[in-house]
């Protein structure tokens, strides 16, 4: 009897142990602590702040309403990054397409020599409803613009390809984003880049990048599990990627720690956790592509997310220029030929 009862503890010790090891392993796996600062990775010219303000600004209060239903702001907004795009020497084209019988463009600019296999950088330019849409999403496109200046001074090995989204706020505040729908411009350039035989080497995907804050609790989670692993302050950058392509994840974290002082976390989940897949990286995720969302993690800080208060006034411009800066140290990562991305 007495070693009965020893065998069920020894047996119940060793689960414990085993439990405590499966749940290290997962947390290791979602969050990548170990990776460091990639010390060999170019260092690009600081990022100049006030060009990141002066076109979110353009975007955020002349480009007002940028919603499905006013294809006209949406037009002049596709001009003016068309035009700032075109500034910098890239091959720029508009890919249009209709929607219930008005035309929507993307707007793409590329640099380097071509290939198949580009490292591709992309960010919505409509907003939600009549909202100036600010953070959401004029932070990330002028991120886009202030990379096509950045590109334009650079030798590049293989292609990178900037693309200007449209279509990927919902039509109502209970909707789906439109970039699940066909009609998303993601899910457009996704169809091209397959008809084309196309395939990336990563999808960065840039999705509000413009908010911090320092003080304590003001970053949330959807789940008191990530609460446990990630900081209270939201004065950090995330990387958001897809269970089973942790390398891509990994790659693009050693690069942007290596570029600023900017703090960068990381998570690799499944679409099952609430945000995880809220933008134009989910459709790249769907064709197959290594894909990764850089983002200051959206109304789990921004609480003016999808409000008018969603303002150029409230963004942090020093802290979005560190952002823009990582992102450039880890296209260039990519961009290298003998950097193909092997997971």
């Amino acid at each position: 009897m007495k070693a009965w009862k020893k065998a069920i503890g020894i047996g119940i010790a060793v689960a414990a142990v085993g439990f405590v090891i499966l749940t290290a392993a997962a947390v290791l796996i979602v969050t990548q602590p170990w990776v460091s600062a990639n010390s060999g990775s170019e260092q690009p010219s600081p990022v100049d702040s006030k060009r990141l303000e002066t076109d979110t600004r353009k975007l955020a209060e002349d480009f007002v309403p940028r919603d499905w239903v006013h294809t006209e702001n949406l037009d002049r907004a596709a001009a003016y990054i068309r035009a700032e795009f075109e500034k910098t020497g890239a091959a720029v084209q508009d890919q249009v397409y209709d929607m219930e019988g008005r035309p929507y463009r993307n707007v793409i600019a590329r640099f380097g020599p071509d290939s198949k296999d580009p490292v591709i950088v992309g960010a919505h330019y409509d907003a939600f409803s009549e909202l100036p849409g600010a953070d959401d999403n004029a932070s990330g496109v002028a991120g886009l613009i202030e990379l096509a200046r950045m590109l334009s001074r650079a030798r590049l090995q293989t292609r990178v390809e900037l693309v200007a989204f449209t279509l990927e706020e919902p039509k109502t505040r209970d909707g789906d984003g439109l970039f699940r729908s066909e009609y998303g411009g993601s899910a457009r350039h996704v169809r091209s880049l397959q008809e084309h035989g196309v395939r990336p080497r990563i999808f960065i995907g840039l999705e509000m990048i413009g908010y911090f804050s320092d003080e304590a609790g003001s970053q949330a989670y959807p789940s008191r599990f990530l609460r446990w692993l990630y900081p209270s302050r939201g004065d950090f950058v995330a990387i958001v990627g897809r269970i089973g392509q942790g390398n891509a994840v990994r790659r693009v974290k050693a690069a942007m720690r290596g570029a600023s002082e900017l703090p960068v976390y990381s998570i690799s989940a499944h679409e099952i956790i609430q945000g995880v897949d809220w933008s134009d990286h989910a459709n790249y995720w769907k064709a197959g592509y290594a894909a990764v969302m850089i983002t200051d993690t959206a109304p789990n800080r921004n609480r003016n997310y999808h409000t008018s208060g969603d303002t150029p006034g409230r963004l942090d411009y020093r802290r979005m220029a560190m952002v823009v800066q990582g992102v450039y140290t880890a296209v260039l990562d990519f961009a290298r030929q003998s950097n193909r991305l092997k997971d």
